[in-house]
């Protein structure tokens, strides 16, 4: 597949090699230098070497063969799921499995797992996500638990895609952040992108910066230490409330890559994962009309974090909490 663009104004001259891997995701740098070494990647139709430095006005042309993945075939995964019908199915996403397949995650993922539900069931999964990603209109990070909906038919899944695009689903996310925001309630509005320099990162040092915006609300406060947020994105960029949180100076606690070794153990609490758990869906269903709402607590696993940061509640200062029901840890419970 053949693909041209041309390199803006005011991007900063580095070397070629460098530039494509900050920009291409899926291509890894050793692998860019290659092509470029073979001719297959050219600026303004020349052969030049992976160290060439790029300038505002060129026209960059890439020729890159699209690896094709391994035959993708259904495991015996367990799902947790809230809903199905001809159309869609919901379910609770555990954290630990990788959504869909790809270099390094053929097997054993989310996609193996719907791949054989539908097999044993009868039912069919949407085709417009290609062999990869079939039936996904989003997704979640490898760490982070919460609910999903997938699309059983090409129909379902381009009214869904809309939804999405137009920012129209209902999202609620909760995590368990780094220190205390000292504002109860605000808004997050910062551009964020593919970070300039660490292709692995979004970030708002980036040269395509999309429009990114979060609201956040404190629920409960452990301290100065950490505290428990629930999050309304507006909008669905990559990485958006680890990079937004952190953009803050309150990282989620275990998230290594935006917030270092720091927010990984809490006194003598360990953090086990990104604490970051998608609570609330809502959508229109695209045949019926009716509107749907799913809503599931948090694992085992970010509960016990919470019971254990109760040791730092400030004796005798009422913290915050919760009015509803499933987001509060019971007293009894910790």
């Amino acid at each position: 597949m053949i693909t041209e663009f041309i390199i803006t104004a005011g991007e900063q001259p580095k070397r070629l090699d460098l530039f494509l891997a900050n920009r291409e995701r899926d291509v890894s740098r050793s692998a860019l230098q290659r092509l470029i070494e073979l001719g297959r990647i050219r600026i303004n139709d020349q052969m030049v070497k992976p160290s060439h430095k790029i300038k505002p006005g060129d026209k960059i042309t890439m020729d890159v063969p699209k690896p094709e993945p391994l035959s993708i075939k259904g495991e015996a995964i367990p799902l947790e799921v809230l809903f199905e019908d001809e159309s869609l199915l919901v379910l609770n996403k555990p954290p630990g499995i990788v959504v869909h397949p790809a270099p390094g995650n053929w097997t054993g993922t989310l996609v193996n797992a719907l791949l054989h539900h539908f097999q044993t069931s009868g039912g069919t999964i949407s085709t417009i996500g290609g062999k990869e990603r079939p039936g996904l209109v989003h997704r979640l990070d490898k760490e982070t638990s919460g609910v999903m909906v997938i699309t059983k038919t090409d129909t379902a899944h381009r009214a869904l895609a809309a939804q999405f695009k137009l920012h129209t689903i209902t999202r609620v996310y909760e995590a368990l952040v780094w220190g205390v925001p000292k504002k109860g309630r605000g808004l997050i509005d910062l551009a964020i992108g593919r970070d300039s320099k660490d292709r692995k990162k979004f970030s708002s040092k980036t040269t395509s910066p999309k429009e990114s915006v979060t609201e956040y609300a404190v629920e409960r406060r452990y301290g100065r230490v950490a505290a428990h947020v629930l999050l309304y994105p507006r909008t669905g960029r990559t990485h958006q409330l680890r990079v937004h949180l952190t953009s803050l100076g309150h990282p989620i606690l275990g998230d290594h890559t935006y917030g270092g070794r720091k927010v990984c153990m809490i006194g003598q609490v360990e953090i086990p994962r990104v604490m970051l758990h998608a609570r609330t869906l809502g959508f229109t269903h695209p045949v019926t009309g009716n509107v749907e709402d799913f809503t599931r607590s948090a694992p085992n696993d970010m509960e016990q974090v919470m019971c254990a940061l109760e040791q730092f509640l400030i004796p005798g200062r009422k913290e915050s909490r919760g009015r509803v029901a499933d987001m509060s840890i019971a007293e009894d419970a910790c």
